[in-house]
């Protein structure tokens, strides 16, 4: 397993993390993973080197937070542990962000509310210190809090010695660099995969050149990208997957297209005697400005072939050949 800086915050982060969204559950996911099994898969990812896990409140509203706080009990100091603030459902503090599972969700950066946010986190992961604590999404009217306001609240309790670090998540390169401006971001974490390059042009470069450490998300396409999901899926109206302004490449149309282009890689995961989970993988941490690739696994089987992508190296020449395959692949089709 190769590791990277987390920016400067002085900590070596595996370049293969494990996500835990799809840990915490919920109706988007269509199927309800296995509380047992999941402790298995994050205990088989540190087993296979990964020492970076990234989770978050709203993935369960602290289950996942827990299931990792089982997963880890006398393994702390092998984990870089990453949470994160700013969804807020207690009371109507914060700007309305959606209603999902029976919840209100609010986006709230206020300094009151992430005071009580830390230390449920503390308490669901079972901790004293998280090393890398970010912001989820940025806040927005009519409750908007300044970003200096914020960062502020962040520092003291970095003083404090409840974080070891700051980084901010799905923020817009203007954001982004207010936060950096007021002072002590380690890193920033968005979607990014083969099938969704925004970040090339912005995003990306500017964590290069100011050293932040960047966590990928998504960069599987919510499994898609491993090749197993079928012509014959179909997922149920509340899944992510069958959102297509969050998904389009789910669309059968676009779909077909995105495996047809993973069959004729087939050479290559010969080649590297790989899968295409790993393959994928692979070339997404070779990708410039990009430090840290984060990959959900719902088994042990998953979490293990994830995390062994983090010691393939692809030659320049195939890295080239794929992305050129994915720039002629072009953009998913709308389905009228």
């Amino acid at each position: 397993m190769k590791h990277r800086h987390l920016g400067n915050s002085g900590l070596s982060a595996s370049i293969i993390g494990l996500g835990t969204w799809v840990t915490g559950g919920g109706g988007a996911w269509g199927t309800e993973p296995d509380d047992r099994e999941s402790i298995r898969a994050i205990q088989a990812s540190l087993d296979a080197g990964v020492n970076l896990i990234d989770t978050a409140p709203g993935y369960g509203w602290g289950r996942s937070e827990a299931i990792i706080g089982k997963a880890i009990q006398g393994r702390r100091d092998q984990v870089i542990l990453a949470t994160k603030c700013g969804l807020w459902t207690d009371d109507d503090r914060g700007s309305f962000f959606v209603a999902r599972d029976g919840k209100t969700i609010r986006r709230s950066l206020r300094p009151d509310t992430l005071v009580i946010e830390i230390e449920r986190s503390l308490k669901f992961l079972g901790v004293d210190c998280i090393d890398l604590y970010q912001t989820h999404w940025p806040s927005v009217p009519p409750d908007f809090t300044p970003i200096a306001d914020t960062m502020a609240a962040l520092l003291k309790l970095k003083q404090q010695g409840k974080i070891r670090a700051v980084g901010v998540s799905n923020v817009s390169p203007a954001e982004l660099e207010e936060n950096l401006r007021c002072g002590g971001i380690v890193s920033d974490q968005f979607r990014y995969s083969m099938l969704h390059r925004a970040p090339e042009r912005d995003i990306l470069p500017f964590c290069a050149e100011h050293q932040l450490a960047t966590l990928t998300y998504m960069s599987l396409e919510q499994g898609l990208l491993t090749g197993k999901v079928g012509m014959d899926r179909v997922f149920g109206p509340e899944e992510f997957r069958s959102n297509e302004a969050w998904s389009p490449w789910f669309v059968p149309a676009n779909r077909r297209r995105v495996l047809d282009l993973l069959a004729s890689w087939q050479p290559l995961t010969d080649q590297y005697r790989c899968t295409l989970s790993q393959l994928v993988l692979a070339w997404t941490a070779a990708q410039p400005g990009v430090t840290h690739v984060l990959v959900g696994g719902r088994t042990l089987a998953q979490a293990t072939e994830n995390a062994q992508a983090g010691a393939l190296e692809l030659d320049a020449a195939d890295l080239a050949r794929i992305r050129s395959d994915v720039v002629a692949l072009g953009e998913p089709v709308k389905v009228e």
